[in-house]
């Protein structure tokens, strides 16, 4: 299968690719001699289908392998769609940051949206294993719940989709403890996959929710392991800037950058960006920070 993507302007495949670590988790692989993004997904039917999605010059070409009905190539193309925030207007964040030098390059390089996961499922899973920890770590707990739940192709069994709510649902909080070796999230992450699994959550209508930015972070902080960090950086998933996702990195960030070093507050983070209204959060994480790159932490986090 085939089909080609148109893709709103401005628009940048490789900036959405590159625009946080998600690139870097399992099911999500980057070629970059290629351009070309994997995923392996799951679809509503059940079935799973092997990705594949580039730039070209008319916009963004998705591939996967295989044959697939009409309604199947369908919902695959909303899931691109969807992963690239092709229905994200960046036309507000843009002029807001056109005379501040310091965010120069986000026009330049048509920067804004993130990726995104298939399922908003999948993303608050993935953000609940960036608390707390190292990034190395978040990534090694994510391959150990796609290996130990994920559905695989069925052309290549050691290709597996990220686990459904369903699958998640059926484990022991033991299991998620020990042998994905989650720790203290094992019962955050059963939490949010049995409400899902049962009906009790819709997180995926949560996508394109016409709730206030404030109301749909209240929705995301019912859910157990989903704290001030957390909602912001779903929030900035969900194309909201309203929210800053102050973690240690971020701190880290603006002490090197702003404050030579010192010890830094939360209070005094927000408050450095609260001019830029419900742009802060994507204010703070597409500034070029000088120091980006030395602080304390092996890749870029979520």
């Amino acid at each position: 299968m085939e089909k080609q993507l148109t893709t709103p302007y401005p628009f940048s495949f490789y900036s959405v690719v590159h625009s946080h670590g998600w690139v870097q988790m399992a099911p999500f692989r980057y070629d970059e001699e290629t351009g070309i993004l994997h995923y392996v997904t799951r679809l509503s039917n059940g079935h799973t289908a092997a990705l594949q999605m580039r730039e070209i010059p008319e916009g963004v070409q998705l591939a996967a392998e295989g044959s697939f009905s009409e309604p199947e190539q369908q919902e695959l193309a909303e899931q691109a769609r969807w992963m690239l925030g092709m229905d994200i207007d960046l036309t507000g964040f843009y002029a807001a940051v056109e005379n501040h030098p310091e965010l120069a390059r986000v026009r330049q390089k048509s920067m804004g949206r993130f990726l995104r996961s298939a399922s908003l499922f999948e993303d608050v899973i993935k953000t609940i294993l960036t608390t707390n920890t190292l990034w190395s770590a978040t990534k090694r707990m994510n391959a150990n719940l796609i290996e130990q739940f994920g559905q695989p192709l069925e052309e290549d069994p050691c290709r597996r989709a990220f686990p459904s709510a369903e699958a998640l649902a059926s484990a022991t909080e033991e299991q998620l403890r020990q042998n994905t070796r989650l720790g203290y999230r094992a019962p955050y992450v059963l939490s949010i996959a049995q409400t899902v699994a049962s009906g009790g959550l819709d997180l995926e209508a949560l996508k394109h929710s016409d709730l206030p930015s404030i109301e749909l972070r209240k929705q995301l902080l019912t859910l157990k392991g989903i704290g001030g960090y957390a909602a912001a950086n779903l929030l900035l998933l969900l194309g909201r800037g309203d929210y800053l996702p102050v973690d240690t990195w971020a701190t880290s960030l603006v002490s090197k950058g702003w404050y030579n070093g010192e010890k830094v507050t939360p209070k005094q983070i927000e408050e450095a960006f609260a001019g830029w209204g419900e742009w802060k959060g994507m204010a703070y994480w597409f500034r070029e920070w000088e120091h980006r790159k030395t602080v304390d932490q092996p890749d870029e986090p979520a």
